[in-house]
């Protein structure tokens, strides 16, 4: 057999990478590439677990630790009025919370379970982080996987969920339920 190669040897060599040839350092490359795009990917969905307390530094509406009765506003003003002189933010109108019922009013579920009771609890479900939906016959509802909650305590009553809503402390003021 004839050999036919038409450059020489050492002419064959000096064009060659050093790392051994092309295709190695292409795969580097995309490699390299592939874990960086895949690095901003985990970093965009990531969520900010920070700790309790780090609600809005990313956007998010989900706490694990609600802020305080009153601490955003009256309610979202649904309560007619916001501070009426004696303690925090209006949350709510003590006639608009029906006996062995409640209301959801802004960030809060607002019951009264005996008469002139009145409790409130964050309206954040502890199981995914879904909204309850309503209080109804006693019991507070989240429409996600059916969770159910006392209006007396929060406790779970029912469903996925293994916490209590947690509870913020009212009074009433005139008639307004405010923070206590």
């Amino acid at each position: 057999m004839t050999d036919v190669r038409t450059r020489p040897e050492a002419e064959i060599t000096a064009h060659q990478p050093a790392c051994g040839g092309t295709g190695s350092s292409r795969r580097v490359v995309l490699a390299g590439a592939s874990a960086l795009g895949v690095g901003c990917l985990l970093a965009a969905c990531g969520t900010d677990t920070a700790g309790a307390g780090s609600n809005g530094a990313n956007g998010g509406d989900f706490s694990n630790n609600p802020a305080p009765a009153g601490s955003k506003g009256p309610g979202d003003g649904e309560a007619g009025g916001g501070d009426s002189g004696g303690g925090g933010a209006a949350l709510a109108l003590v006639a608009d919370i029906p006996e062995g019922g409640g209301v959801i009013k802004g960030d809060y579920v607002i019951t009264q379970p005996a008469s002139g009771t009145f409790k409130a609890f964050s309206k954040v479900c502890t199981h995914a982080g879904c909204d309850v939906s309503k209080v109804d016959a006693g019991v507070i509802t989240c429409p996600c996987h059916n969770s159910t909650f006392s209006i007396e305590d929060g406790s779970p009553t029912g469903g996925p969920a293994k916490k209590a809503l947690p509870e913020t402390k009212v009074k009433v003021d005139g008639d307004n339920i405010v923070a206590a």
